[in-house]
């Protein structure tokens, strides 16, 4: 994507959630999760490559020890059957007998949210909780709920906050939606 066309992108796009309900929902995952896991010492996993704007912002607010290790994990073939995942990249943290946090930007689908999760339950890990930033109100059943949600979109394509459109915009403070007629 050229400058033009990733400017002529957001010029078009309808503001979804401002800056100020984004750091809001920030605050208010970190608060859950603190209050959940603050005396276990987990292992924070960032999805790559969308979890990491949130996983950042969410670190700076979780005021307990943890460990962070990041992974990135994709569907392969045309099929997504058994929720067989591809590990670009395993944790490099042991998670055997640990608390896991897995942070990513979205839950649209579920599948392979869910399969990392049922990958990390089989290396041993002893909970696997995910906190996610936006939970996609597609009106699919969904494999997996996560356990701390910021913030829902609509079942539209939505960029910002980690979340990309065509490779650019994962820098934006707030959440974007494509118009539906562009």
């Amino acid at each position: 994507m050229d400058l033009k066309k990733a400017q002529a992108m957001l010029a078009n796009a309808e503001l979804i959630h401002s800056e100020a309900a984004v750091q809001g929902a920030v605050a208010e995952v970190a608060a859950a999760i603190r209050e959940r896991l603050a005396d276990k010492y987990p292992l924070v996993l960032c999805v790559m490559t969308g979890g990491v704007v949130f996983c950042g912002q969410l670190l700076t607010k979780l005021d307990f020890p943890l460990d962070f290790d990041y992974l990135h994990a994709t569907r392969y073939g045309p099929e997504t059957q058994g929720g067989k995942i591809s590990w670009r990249s395993a944790p490099w943290t042991s998670v055997k007998g640990r608390s896991v946090l897995v942070v990513d930007d979205i839950l649209d689908e579920g599948v392979t949210l869910a399969a990392v999760k049922e990958s990390l339950r089989r290396m041993g890990a002893e909970e696997v909780l995910t906190a996610v930033f936006a939970d996609k109100l597609n009106g699919k059943e969904k494999p997996i709920a996560a356990d701390f949600v910021g913030l829902t979109v609509p079942d539209r394509f939505v960029f910002g906050f980690g979340m990309d459109a065509g490779g650019v915009w994962r820098n934006l403070p707030a959440v974007y939606a494509m118009k539906d007629d562009a």
